[in-house]
Order: structure tokens, then C-alpha cells, then sequence
């Protein structure tokens, strides 16, 4: 898991996605101007609770989240994308 600097807002959460898929279940490699933004990633930070929404996720989980939520961000060299505890889908 990687430590980022920072804290994030009351029902935010800061997710570092997983890589895109290279190769389709039967083998073909996709390119990737054919890739497809991820969907799934890693909590890096949770923000605090809101006044009237519990905070249901936690530090090291997998979440799927919605194809257009949050922003993109880099921090430190690396991506990340902040969504809101709303975005969130599923939770693995």
C-alpha cells in the first residue's frame, strides 16, 4: 500500500486504480488507444464522516466505482482518483 502526504475531506475518498487489462481472457493483446479506463482500485485515504453518512469504506480496500466518477489526480508522481464515498459501487 502506498503512504501519500495529505488528508482528504469529509466523504472523499482517494483511490489509486488498478493497471488496465492487456490482454482480452482468450489472449489478444489490446492496445491501448482500445483500453478502457479502470474501474476498480485501492482506498489510499478516507476522509472523515459526514454528519449524516456513515463512512463505509476503509483504508486497504478494493472498491469498483462509477466509469466517469471523481478527478484525476497526481500526487507525488503517481495517479490517483478522488471520488466521493457516493461513487463508490462495490465494495471487495
Amino acid at each position: 500500500m502506498s503512504q501519500v502526504k495529505g488528508k482528504v475531506l469529509a466523504g472523499k475518498v482517494l483511490v489509486k486504480p488498478q493497471a488496465a487489462e492487456t490482454k482480452t481472457a482468450s489472449g489478444i493483446i489490446i492496445p491501448d488507444s482500445a483500453k478502457e479506463k479502470p474501474l476498480l482500485g485501492e482506498v489510499i485515504l478516507v476522509g472523515a464522516e459526514k454528519k449524516d453518512e456513515k463512512m463505509e469504506v476503509s483504508v486497504g480496500d478494493v472498491v469498483l466505482y462509477g466509469k466517469y466518477a471523481g478527478t484525476e489526480l497526481n500526487i507525488e508522481g503517481k495517479d490517483y482518483l478522488l471520488i466521493s464515498q457516493t461513487d463508490v459501487l462495490f465494495i471487495k
